[in-house]
């Protein structure tokens, strides 16, 4: 059976470009610390942006969705969920939820885990598998250019499971306490190992991501309540895998090298805290609805639809959006396309 002790990370020699994102990150902490009591009323506005982009992003890399307009609805929990995706919707924002508001109470152990996975399946009709590990060998795979279906990694089995997330919790709890490595490599090596126990039957990858948010606020990095990690997980879907998968080679004999996964996550969060900052300065401007929107764009290329740029200005109004877009497509900055809910920009800035 695969051992886990993380006390060998000691003496573990980390790469130049890891140590200066966890430096990035560390004064980006410390400035958001600052910022965060100045500004109430946009910090509570960002809260709701990010838990929507949050919801959206973690089920849509999982294949769950439905259309914005019921995805809105839904997350307003102005209708009841109408189908099993739709469910599974509602669970992960209650979860999130709770994450968000008792993360001080939850602690690092399996029984939590357990608590937060039946969660997160307490709305699913027929439900059987919320809270409760995994009864069947799970398997992941890839598909060939051919449409063959292949393993490219064996989690562990159903019988090791139990043993294995106490192992990692009791870990990782252990060395936060000796804090002789650093706790935010620590936690990204504890979700490594989560991912490649594959726990349950269902739900591994969004437990992965609402653990990612609950571990970095018992560590006191905030910037997930802000800016969505999840998004910029969805919007990097290729390189989260292609690290994931190289940082699970050797795995099995204990033989990995956790590097390429701990780098991509801390550029994760270094992003969300850079994009928090320039959001920040953006809205103390005191610019024209029409500025922020610009401004907000300069960074982005390709299409971008209403929507997102209304999260992308959480201060603004749907009608001064609408506005600016309207002139911008005037100055022929942005080109419209599409039609009713199907409308899209594209940015030609």
């Amino acid at each position: 059976m695969r051992t886990f002790n993380y006390s060998k990370y000691k003496e573990y020699k980390w790469d130049a470009e890891i140590l200066r994102k966890v430096s990035s990150i560390y004064k980006n902490k410390g400035k958001l610390e600052v910022l965060e009591p100045r500004n109430p009323e946009l910090f509570e506005k960002l809260i709701e942006n990010a838990q929507f982009e949050s919801v959206v992003a973690s089920n849509a890399i999982e294949g769950i969705k439905t259309t914005n307009h019921r995805f809105k609805q839904l997350f307003k929990q102005k209708i009841t969920p109408k189908n099993r995706s739709e469910e599974e919707i509602a669970g992960y924002k209650d979860t999130l939820n709770i994450i968000n508001e008792s993360y001080e109470h939850i602690n690092v152990t399996p029984n939590y885990i357990l608590q937060l996975h039946k969660i997160m399946y307490e709305k699913v009709s027929n439900n059987s598998i919320g809270g409760r590990f995994k009864n069947v060998q799970n398997y992941i795979s890839a598909t060939s250019e051919t449409g063959e279906e292949f393993t490219i990694f064996t989690p562990l089995s159903p019988v090791e499971t139990p043993q294995a997330i106490t192992d990692i919790c009791n870990e990782y709890n252990k060395m936060i306490k000796e804090g002789v490595v650093n706790p935010l490599i620590l936690t990204f090596i504890f979700l490594l190992d989560f991912l490649a126990i594959h726990p349950f039957n269902d739900g591994n990858g969004r437990m992965s991501r609402l653990l990612t948010n609950l571990l970095l606020y018992r560590l006191s990095y905030y910037v997930g309540k802000y800016v969505s990690l999840e998004n910029k997980i969805a919007e990097t879907k290729d390189s989260y895998y292609d690290a994931l998968l190289d940082a699970q080679k050797g795995w099995e004999d204990d033989n990995n090298d956790p590097t390429p996964f701990i780098s991509y996550m801390l550029g994760i969060v270094e992003r969300a805290y850079n994009d928090l900052e320039t959001k920040i300065n953006l809205l103390n401007q005191n610019l024209s609805a029409y500025d922020i929107v610009k401004q907000s764009l300069t960074s982005k290329i390709g299409k971008i639809t209403k929507a997102e740029v209304l999260t992308l200005c959480p201060t603004l109004s749907s009608s001064s959006v609408e506005k600016s877009l309207a002139q911008l497509v005037n100055e022929g900055k942005l080109e419209k396309k599409g039609a009713g809910k199907n409308t899209f920009y594209v940015i030609k800035m």
